[in-house]
């Protein structure tokens, strides 16, 4: 394929051309340029978007008639032949060949449609007062919708059992209003995420949410006093502390017993009460 490309003066100086805004000028040359050596390019929007260009600039390209799109989303340059001759030992036709077929060439070396259809590319929504893609583009975002369901977004959102039921609650009640979708439910799981970090928030929050009939998640003015969860090395830490506390116990209460200091002895028994002394008197 040629690595070179020129423009014709007849066509880039003309009025039509020149009052085109700068940046749909801009998307064009730079079309041109990305073109194989039949005018057709493959990915128009990748280059609209490296460029910067508006939906609008490629809108008024093809008002304009200066680009010829199909319902593949191929485009083609329509006075390519007008700006580029390349030499045939040069010259590699194009992939496209169905849309080429498509295309004729005018007494004025510039492409026309065999077969004028309405073809508009996937990112229009409108030219004038036709739709133009956007049922396609509903259709798309429709089928995604459906594959996430609400139960599978609860499902990877939370495991917690008394978490999920409620959450499938608040499901339940949002149905009841209109416009909730998994993307309204994923939004609002997002915003819970952010109000609450441990999962006794998180139900108290939803539970609000539910009662008072509201859209979405709203912080709480009380929060809910949270379980107290005791490590398990702290538990085994006072478990050792209480063990080494009767250990000191037991030699206090023999030496004691050594010396028949009764009265220390019996102090000991009433300080400590609550503890079994039956082992310390079978040891002495």
């Amino acid at each position: 394929m040629a690595e070179r490309r020129m423009f014709a003066k007849t066509i880039i100086d003309s009025d039509a051309f020149l009052d085109m805004p700068q940046s749909s000028q801009l998307l064009y040359f730079h079309l041109s340029m990305r073109a194989d050596d039949e005018g057709f390019i493959n990915n128009p929007k990748s280059i609209m978007r490296n460029v910067g260009s508006k939906d609008d600039d490629m809108k008024l390209l093809i008002t304009k008639k200066f680009i010829i799109p199909f319902e593949s989303g191929i485009v083609v340059i329509k006075h390519w032949k007008i700006h580029n001759y390349i030499a045939k030992d040069r010259f590699t036709p194009t992939k496209y060949q169905e849309e080429r077929s498509r295309l004729e060439l005018d007494e004025n070396k510039s492409y026309t449609q065999c077969i004028q259809p309405v073809y508009e590319l996937e990112t229009q929504v409108r030219i004038g007062k036709d739709r133009i893609g956007k049922d396609s583009i509903e259709e798309d975002r429709e089928e995604k919708e459906n594959k996430e369901t609400f139960v599978s977004l609860i499902d990877s959102y939370t495991t917690d059992p008394q978490l999920v039921s409620i959450l499938k609650d608040y499901v339940e009640m949002r149905k009841k209003m209109k416009g909730f979708t998994t993307r309204a439910l994923k939004l609002n799981l997002d915003k819970l995420t952010e109000l609450a970090k441990d999962d006794d928030t998180k139900i108290a929050i939803v539970k609000e949410s539910i009662a008072n009939s509201w859209k979405s998640f709203y912080a709480l003015k009380v929060q809910p006093k949270s379980k107290e969860i005791i490590p398990e090395w702290t538990k085994q830490e006072q478990e050792t502390t209480k063990d080494e506390h009767l250990e000191e116990l037991k030699r206090r209460y023999m030496l004691l017993k050594l010396s028949n200091n009764k009265t220390e002895m019996d102090k000991i028994k009433d300080l400590y009460f609550d503890l079994t002394l039956k082992d310390i008197e079978t040891e002495i």
